[in-house]
């Protein structure tokens, strides 16, 4: 027997699941049930092992089932058995050297560098104070790969125009040094000029508000997302979009991978290392598109 509706029960008034998800793990339940029951004859609780279970996964995956699907039916699956075997229901738990499909990995979203070139070179900005400094913004996130906390918490004396660094604290408060280009500078110098004119009362921070106060988050996001809704139509639109971008130009234009990591902050290469399936899932597009056997 399937006590099923105890168990939904059990986690609806003992655990104040939610009745969605509750709904859920009931759907996923019957769904192994009826699929033991094509396989053995009103299968019971105790009968299940974990080769029914693997048998389940695999006509899961053939029925085209993401993988995120099939974990969620088996964590529905692995809950309920740790429930029956706490009420004394059956013997041993069948999932526990289970293991589910590995969930693919999204590739970063990235804006491409003629795009790119068209937002920075484009009138898409205005020309007053609020223009420059969002400008500068997008422009210092594309050219040094910085994180967004990081931007926000640049100071003045963070920034050497002398020797054309930029001094940035990451996670877990670690210090690095990017170097920016002539153009960045460039930029960088025509915003804090512009700044220092027209708003003369203010901290230390390095990108300010109207009011002299340090940028927020909210804004940073905001200015990001209307600036890349001028050349790109991608769902996402984010700081972190362009810190894709910049790892993925510098990978494009022949950069070592180690100074890579180096400049983006990462504590391991396999984090950099995404980077790699990014470019050549680009060069699987440009041969599709122009090999004539492709």
């Amino acid at each position: 027997m399937w006590p099923i509706d105890e168990f939904l029960n059990y986690l609806k008034y003992e655990r104040n699941y939610s009745d969605r998800t509750v709904e859920a793990y009931g759907d996923d339940l019957r769904q192994f049930q009826m699929f033991g029951d094509e396989m053995w004859k009103e299968l019971q609780p105790e009968q299940v092992d974990a080769e029914l279970v693997r048998e389940w996964i695999v006509s899961l995956m053939e029925q085209k089932y993401t993988t995120t699907s099939v974990n969620r039916k088996l964590s529905s699956l692995r809950a309920y058995f740790k429930y029956m075997l706490k009420q004394g229901k059956v013997e041993r738990d069948p999932l526990r050297k289970v293991i589910g499909p590995k969930n693919k990995k999204p590739l970063p979203v990235f804006v491409k560098e003629e795009e790119m070139d068209r937002l920075l070179d484009g009138d898409f900005f205005g020309d007053d104070f609020q223009g420059c400094r969002d400008k500068c913004i997008v422009e210092t996130f594309y050219s040094t790969g910085v994180r967004r906390s990081e931007l926000i918490g640049l100071n003045d004396a963070d920034v050497d125009f002398q020797s054309e660094v930029i001094k940035v604290t990451g996670k877990r408060n670690k210090q690095r040094i990017i170097p920016f280009d002539k153009a960045l500078k460039e930029e960088l110098r025509h915003y804090v000029a512009r700044r220092n004119n027209e708003i003369p009362c203010r901290g230390e921070a390095f990108f300010v508000k109207e009011d002299g106060e340090r940028i927020t988050a909210g804004m940073v996001e905001r200015i990001v997302k209307k600036s890349l809704s001028n050349v790109v139509t991608i769902k996402k639109r984010s700081p972190h979009v362009l810190r894709h971008s910049f790892a993925t130009a510098m990978l494009n234009h022949q950069a070592e991978l180690g100074a890579i990591k180096e400049l983006l902050g990462h504590e391991s290469l396999a984090t950099t290392e995404i980077y790699t399936h990014t470019t050549f899932e680009e060069l699987k597009k440009v041969y599709n598109q122009a090999h004539p056997r492709a």
